[in-house]
């Protein structure tokens, strides 16, 4: 049986392929539970310096599997939500897991982001689109409100009339106005995402490696901090990070005019 989601690794740098072209790469049960599973090794894995996640075939997500969904639909009402509210929750680890690994991840996506797909877009740190990449959150036309953690992200990174707008009337969007809004970071000629995907990559992996780590989490937990205890939080790691190699090297480097070679783990 073919994996749903595959693991590779290169160097410092791993990389997650939803492994479901056939189906657009929709999610479905099982590849909810390697998505899970997956995403808890890699968090824990300190020895890694960026995650990259991206999509087999011609789509990165198109959301749920509808077909799974169809499937449930002869339960009876109580039992259908406890069913799906149980299998929400359970799927909701994998996104927890990625904002709160110590590593970036970074969102490599072409086709479609639609539905769950565009929660994970918006649950990684940065992300990089093909030209002719489109999105939409797609709940509306099923009748569903969003899971994965999008009515958090959404508004955090588009506003909240720019998510209303997006969630409530569930219209698709090209990649250029993904750019124009934040949810991507940059947008390349679909021929070169791969290649584009490896140097962003590899430009996370080879930073300083505790000021990386630090830096997303400053950023992450911004979100809910006073500026006192974020004040407190950036002096904390600005003294920690004075502490380490890296530091050591990037003094010199600036000094010497030349590029750092950070490496402390």
């Amino acid at each position: 049986m073919t994996s749903p989601i595959l693991l590779a690794r290169d160097g410092f740098v791993a990389t997650l392929t939803l492994n479901r072209p056939a189906s657009l790469n929709a999610l479905d049960p099982t590849m909810m539970d390697a998505l899970v599973a997956h995403t808890a090794a890699l968090a824990a894995d300190t020895s890694l310096r960026c995650v990259v996640i991206q999509g087999a075939g011609r789509h990165f997500m198109a959301g749920g599997d509808i077909r799974n969904f169809a499937e449930q639909l002869e339960l009876a009402p109580g039992e259908r939500q406890q069913r799906f509210t149980r299998m929400i929750g359970r799927l909701h680890a994998a996104i927890e897991h990625l904002q709160r690994m110590p590593h970036p991840v970074l969102a490599s996506v072409h086709g479609a982001v639609a539905g769950f797909g565009l929660s994970l877009l918006c649950a990684c740190d940065l992300a990089i689109a093909a030209e002719g990449s489109y999105f939409t959150a797609a709940y509306r036309q099923l009748g569903l409100t969003p899971d994965g953690g999008l009515s958090y992200a959404l508004p955090r990174l588009v506003g909240t009339r720019r998510a209303m707008e997006i969630l409530l009337l569930g219209e698709r969007f090209g990649v250029e106005d993904a750019l124009r809004l934040g949810l991507v970071n940059r947008v390349v000629p679909e021929a070169e995402l791969e290649r584009a995907t490896a140097a962003m990559a590899a430009a996370i992996a080879s930073g300083p490696v505790l000021a990386t780590r630090n830096g997303k989490r400053l950023l992450r937990e911004s979100l809910s901090q006073t500026l006192a205890a974020q004040l407190d939080a950036e002096a904390a790691s600005f003294g920690a990070c004075a502490a380490t190699g890296d530091f050591v090297e990037g003094v010199h480097a600036f000094l010497d005019k030349r590029t750092p070679q950070f490496g402390e783990d």
